[in-house]
């Protein structure tokens, strides 16, 4: 009997939406109307990096709004997936996607800073930069609710001709993103200046090749018809950790670093105990505490040796700032250099750190 191979079912999935297009070209309103029409009953979140701009269809669609300053670190909108997929809504909208790439704090100046970090050297900046990228993909096609995600086109003018006329037309070229980036997506639409969505790639065969005026209700049935199937499997339960750290089902896997216990983190180097008003190493260990961005990337770009603390809950931070053992990033105390950016975000992941 063969094991490697079993007969294919189509399940019921949830779509994967990217739209790109110049400005103006309908990209935020189409958003709207083909999220509002898959929700049905369902809530509707927006991510809006466009300083608002979606709000201003709050008239016409409903829909609940974060607006999203920057800088647009890609994990922020990690964090927002899994945000809006905890509250329970069955569409989120990034509106931009192109800001976690170009944009302030975005995946090309974290890569900028890291290669100056190496005299110039793109290839370790690459090194850091795509697991980023890798973690917002994964983000994108691993969620459960639908996702659209809508991109700026980089633009160029071409001339047309009218009434008699040659004058000259907007039109968007590739999405502002990491080059391929849109075929992560089950379906890319492009849109003209005249509101035309062009289904540039699918993997719904009903709409290959197709062009939709201003798509909305009628494209979402469409596609949310192509969605339907079997009732996907569930997925397997995770493993609960037990007192030492470890996972119960398979202790040989367990990493520290996920699955941390008062018992696994270090006391402070001087080995004197903070009282129950601090961040302690230990006592703490429990409750969120919270971090400004700007702390974090000053941290993340600076090290935490020469960062200046502002506050009480900064500096107990700083003090008690416990190195993860796993690691294996240069510096005395763990997490000091700039590459160290993705250990910082699991550090205040595991050490329960809310970044605000």
């Amino acid at each position: 009997m063969n094991e490697l191979f079993k007969k294919a079912v189509k399940y019921e999935a949830k779509l994967r939406l990217a739209i790109a297009g110049p400005s103006g070209s309908g990209k935020t309103y189409t958003s709207l109307a083909v999220g509002t029409a898959l929700a049905g009953d369902g809530k509707v979140a927006v991510v809006d990096t466009e300083h608002g701009s979606a709000s201003k269809y709050a008239d016409l669609f409903e829909f609940d709004v974060m607006e999203m300053r920057q800088p647009f670190h890609p994990q922020r909108f990690v964090e927002a997936i899994k945000a809006a997929a905890d509250a329970g809504y069955k569409v989120v909208i990034l509106d931009s996607l192109s800001h976690a790439w170009n944009g302030p704090g975005g995946l090309l100046e974290i890569v900028d800073q890291v290669s100056k970090k190496y005299r110039g050297n793109t290839y370790a900046g690459w090194g850091e930069g795509t697991p980023i990228q890798n973690r917002l993909i994964e983000a994108i096609v691993g969620a459960d609710l639908h996702i659209i995600s809508a991109m700026r086109s980089k633009q160029e003018y071409i001339l047309i001709e009218k009434n008699g006329k040659q004058v000259p037309q907007k039109v968007g070229m590739a999405p502002v993103q990491r080059d391929s980036f849109e075929y992560e997506f089950d379906i890319y639409l492009d849109m003209d200046m005249e509101n035309n969505a062009i289904v540039q790639k699918t993997r719904c065969p009903v709409i290959t090749g197709q062009v939709y005026a201003k798509p909305g209700v009628e494209f979402a049935g469409i596609v949310g018809e192509w969605l339907t199937g079997s009732e996907a499997p569930k997925p397997a339960p995770k493993a609960k950790p037990t007192g030492n750290g470890r996972n119960e089902t398979s202790p040989d896997k367990q990493d520290a670093r996920h699955q941390p216990t008062a018992e696994s983190v270090k006391a402070p180097a001087n080995g004197t105990e903070p009282d129950d008003n601090q961040l302690t190493w230990r006592a703490k260990i429990e409750e969120k505490t919270k971090m400004k961005w700007g702390t974090l990337f000053s941290i993340i770009q600076n090290g935490v040796p020469h960062f200046k603390a502002t506050n009480h809950v900064e500096a107990t931070i700083l003090k008690h700032y416990p190195p993860l053992e796993g690691y294996e990033y240069p510096g005395a105390n763990g997490f000091v250099k700039r590459e160290s950016a993705l250990a910082i975000f699991d550090w205040c992941a595991v050490y329960k750190v809310e970044v605000e």
